[in-house]
């Protein structure tokens, strides 16, 4: 396994139409950006314990300085990334989200009568 410390700039998204996902674009900047979809709920959850399986896993580390960083890590098993970020960035950026849609209210806008199709 090769490992390779390089920053690299990263940029959340959210949008109240998708409120069950977030979007994680790194090196936003660059020509190819690499993006990744996974839920909300999974980066929330991730700030307090380690979550996720398959192609996306979250967990927190506490340094002994009292700082939070959180773990990221992308990929499948031959080919993954790791990546640390500061904790309390993302939680203040979850929290805008959570003010836009409340958790358990992500399918409160949803027209459920536009999508129920009618059978004769």
């Amino acid at each position: 396994m090769r490992r390779l410390s390089v920053p690299i700039r990263c940029e959340f998204s959210f949008h109240p139409r998708d409120p069950y996902a977030v979007t994680l674009i790194f090196d936003a900047e660059g020509e190819q950006p690499v993006r990744w979809v996974f839920s909300r709920e999974l980066l929330n959850e991730g700030l307090t314990a380690r979550v996720g399986q398959g192609d996306v896993a979250v967990w927190p580390e506490h340094g002994s300085d009292g700082a939070s960083t959180m773990w990221l890590q992308v990929g499948n098993a031959r080919h993954n990334a790791l990546f640390e970020i500061p904790a309390l960035p993302v939680a203040q950026w979850l929290a805008s989200t959570y003010a836009l849609v409340p958790r358990g209210q992500e399918t409160a806008d949803v027209d459920w009568d536009g999508l129920t199709l009618l059978t004769e």
